[in-house]
């Protein structure tokens, strides 16, 4: 029995494990009698980018320490484009922003989307200038950071319990 090729239409919004039907295309009926249907059962491949659960995308996004401290905003790769993204002043690293609306279309309501998530990282320079790392060493002074952490007295006491108990 040869293999044949046909083309089948994908909807939006598929996930893996999900089949589709392709009414008399499969097996030819005992005796002469109408062939049966065919079903195509679908496996996503992984994307370079964006990971999904649902109808929801998430991604992880570099931006950098400037950009976290004092806020901006950044053009995030979607589905359908690019989107900007607020980024307020005193990010941290693994916040969670979501964009609604920008994720995988719906297989029942396809004009309804799931969201993107966008977890920011914040970059830290590993090489800095001597212009960069004077003017870094004068905001350091600035804030009053020492190289004690910046939590102070109460974090070097939780410090020390943790290492008294081992």
């Amino acid at each position: 029995m040869g293999m044949s090729k046909m083309k089948v239409k994908i909807p939006p919004g598929v996930d893996t494990g999900s089949q589709l039907r392709s009414v008399g295309h499969g097996e030819a009926g005992v005796q002469g009698g109408e062939s049966g249907d065919l079903y195509v059962v679908i496996h996503v491949k992984d994307h370079e980018f964006f990971d999904r659960d649902g109808d929801n995308l998430y991604c992880v996004m570099p931006i950098k320490f400037t950009l976290a401290t004092l806020g901006g905003s950044i053009e995030v790769p979607t589905l359908g484009g690019k989107a900007s993204l607020k980024i307020p002043e005193g990010t941290q690293t693994g916040t969670v922003f979501r964009l609604r609306g920008h994720g995988m279309p719906q297989l029942r309501h396809r004009s309804e989307k799931g969201d993107q998530l966008v977890k920011v990282e914040v970059m830290v320079p590993k090489k800095l200038v001597s212009e960069q790392r004077r003017i870094l060493e004068e905001f350091a002074i600035a804030c009053g950071d020492t190289d004690q952490p910046s939590e102070g007295a109460g974090f070097l006491k939780k410090t020390k319990r943790f290492f008294e108990r081992k």
